[in-house]
């Protein structure tokens, strides 16, 4: 209930502020809805920027649906949280740059699809899934002795298995992989992949990963003592071991950053980028039973110091 007074609090804050001068506005957030995660995301791009000197009568939030209704605003950037408004603003002739952000690579580069665009300066975005070397990355330090890495593609997630094979090989790894292409598949291909893995490396796909497969999905990696590396922290609360994630506050302020090099003069990556900050979270409970023991914070130090190690 608070986080949801937050939103509306944000929203009409930011929005009367500007609004009533709206020649000034130079920061145009677009948020696909009124949640606390985009509220975190909005709240904390605001603050960064405030405190790196930008004046928050600059900045205006708007819902997709509100943007579709304005015309005039000729801001020196658009920021877009998620995926409903990247869409929006990727479809829009628009007189300043896109920053897309709160969406993982695969709807990104379905908006790029749909929109007929590629991604440029004009139109980046800021990852919220995870660089797959980071992935391997934690699954390394929290499992040294993990050697077989169990994955399950989807239609989205499929397009990273090339690469995914390259950098498990790199490491030392060995890739159990297995298609699920319609729902029916998904546990035959689940019970195959368990039976040789020494750990279940979930990818963001929701062919695979979805609110009705989720729990079953737990359920036979821990009967199998396999486990489960996730992308969302409510995954590691409901029985994954690990998640590797980026919260909507640090997406905030990696956006805040790339929007002040543009207030600047400087451009956008011409390239969509992952992002440099992120969390680590741990299931207390399935680490001891499977003999483990895990710090959450000690496992986001060493991956940072290592990603800082050339």
């Amino acid at each position: 209930m608070l986080a949801h007074l937050r939103s509306l609090l944000l929203s009409c804050w930011l929005c009367c502020c500007a609004m009533s001068t709206a020649q000034a506005v130079t920061v145009v957030i677009v948020s696909s809805e009124r949640s606390p995660a985009y509220a975190q995301a909005a709240q904390a791009l605001v603050s960064e920027l405030q405190r790196n000197g930008g004046s928050r009568y600059e900045m205006l939030l708007l819902t997709a649906t509100e943007f579709a209704g304005t015309a005039n605003l000729k801001p020196k950037l658009f920021v877009a949280l998620g995926a409903q408004a990247a869409q929006a603003l990727a479809q829009a002739t628009l007189p300043a740059p896109v920053l897309c952000v709160l969406l993982p690579r695969s709807s990104f580069e379905r908006v790029l699809r749909s929109s007929g665009r590629k991604a440029s300066s004009q139109l980046s975005a800021l990852y919220l899934d995870q660089p797959l070397s980071r992935q391997l990355g934690l699954i390394q330090l929290a499992l040294p002795e993990a050697r077989h890495i169990g994955v399950l593609w989807g239609p989205e997630s499929q397009a990273q298995a090339s690469a995914l094979n390259a950098l498990a090989q790199a490491r030392g790894l060995r890739l159990l992989a297995a298609s699920v292409e319609q729902d029916g598949q998904l546990f035959p291909a689940l019970k195959t992949v368990v039976e040789g893995a020494d750990v279940l490396l979930a990818l963001a796909d929701p062919q695979v990963f979805n609110s009705s497969s989720i729990q079953n999905i737990l359920l036979t990696s821990f009967r199998a003592k396999v486990p489960l590396v996730a992308f969302s922290p409510a995954y590691a609360q409901a029985g994954a071991l690990l998640s590797l994630h980026v919260t909507p506050e640090q997406i905030g302020q990696q956006a805040a950053t790339l929007a002040a090099g543009v207030l600047q003069g400087k451009a956008l990556s011409a390239t969509a980028l992952y992002s440099q900050d992120f969390s680590v979270a741990v299931n207390d409970h399935v680490a001891r039973s499977l003999g483990l023991s895990l710090d959450a914070a000690a496992l986001r130090t060493r991956l940072l110091r290592a990603e800082a190690t050339p």
